[in-house]
């Protein structure tokens, strides 16, 4: 079926599409459309909508409905997901599968309500306290927030992990045509067996009583969970890594970028071989974790990638690590709401040729 859809409104379906039974948010710019739209058609479908009172209520309200092993999702904009890092540092704590989406704006600070990418850091380094990790998917069209919603709340309890997708205002307000049943941006999670809920609180009749907390007290058992968290991660960082490549077979020069600048990134280099020079594209769909093996086989052979991003630098950060100085990281961003161009990248990559 092919729709028209805004970023934002495609988000909501696609979490609907896979399952979601209950929304907390509180209004901010540029993500509204998602709770206006929830507000209106939830309450029709017999699943929960609720305004909170503040973004720290929503993350407590996703947290207490988690527990019962019903699907909950939050949204926000960078400020409010700013204040939603205790919360998700608990949901990591008590390993509970949720949704929380980020539709970034320029900052810091209350910045403005331009589209930005300037929250990566927060996003991939835990953004809370102690040492967690979140999956973070990063769409760059409609169709792929559609699809990474729709697919959310199975990766999200397949490792018992929240799930975050971050995108810009931009691409939460622009509308493209998309057939929800093409093959196109859907991500491919296998399940090999029955997800196991049995950690869920649903009343202890029947049943010895469970607990589930991230105060750990006794001697040693916080150190235990840590480890095992990070076994948990290990998986992840083996089994669930997506990445995107464009026209890198011959590449010369690599670009990196992931969200509306890779869509920027993507018409540069076509424009690039018109020129002939041979530029190709990485896209990384999962910012954690974070596609490293995959860009340093490619730095094997090419030697020369150029980061963009609409920030000072931050994805570049990795991208450097996985190029572990063998070829050369060049760095073109835009700060505070500005969008990155192709003829801007253009004219860069033909200064470093």
């Amino acid at each position: 079926m092919k729709k028209v859809l805004q970023g934002n409104i495609a988000l909501c379906e696609g979490a609907i599409e896979g399952g979601l039974d209950a929304y907390y948010a509180y209004p901010i710019t540029p993500q509204n459309e998602i709770s206006a739209y929830f507000a209106e058609v939830l309450p029709k479908l017999n699943k929960v909508f609720l305004q909170a009172e503040s973004e720290i209520a929503a993350i407590n309200m996703v947290f207490g409905t988690a527990v019962t092993g019903k699907r909950a999702m939050t949204s926000s904009s960078s400020p409010g997901i700013s204040l939603m890092q205790e919360g998700i540092s608990y949901l990591c704590g008590c390993e509970l599968p949720c949704l929380i989406v980020n539709v970034m704006r320029g900052g810091p600070g209350l910045g403005n309500i331009s589209g930005s990418q300037q929250d990566y850091f927060q996003s991939t380094r835990g953004g809370g306290h102690g040492d967690y990790h979140t999956i973070v998917l990063a769409p760059f069209s409609v169709k792929e927030i559609y699809e990474f919603a729709k697919s959310s709340f199975i990766l999200a309890e397949k490792y018992r992990i929240p799930v975050l997708i971050i995108y810009d205002g931009y691409l939460g307000q622009m509308m493209e045509i998309f057939d929800t049943e093409s093959n196109e941006g859907k991500l491919d999670i296998t399940v090999d067996q029955p997800i196991d809920k049995n950690w869920i609180l649903d009343g202890a009749k029947d049943r010895h009583s469970r607990k589930i907390r991230s105060l750990l007290m006794n001697e040693g058992e916080l150190e235990k969970h840590n480890w095992n968290l990070k076994e948990k991660y290990e998986k992840i960082k083996k089994n669930e890594v997506r990445a995107k490549f464009y026209e890198t077979d011959d590449a010369e020069i690599c670009l990196v970028a992931y969200g509306i600048a890779a869509r920027a990134a993507l018409e540069a280099i076509y424009k690039l071989r018109e020129k002939n020079i041979k530029a190709g594209l990485i896209r990384p769909q999962t910012l954690w974790p974070f596609p490293y093996n995959e860009i340093a086989n490619l730095a094997k052979k090419v030697k020369k990638f150029l980061v963009v991003e609409m920030n000072l630098g931050q994805m570049v950060e990795d991208v450097k690590l996985a190029v572990n100085g063998i070829a050369d990281v060049y760095f073109y961003g835009r700060p505070g709401g500005s969008l990155v161009s192709s003829k801007e990248i253009i004219d860069y990559i033909v200064s470093i040729i």
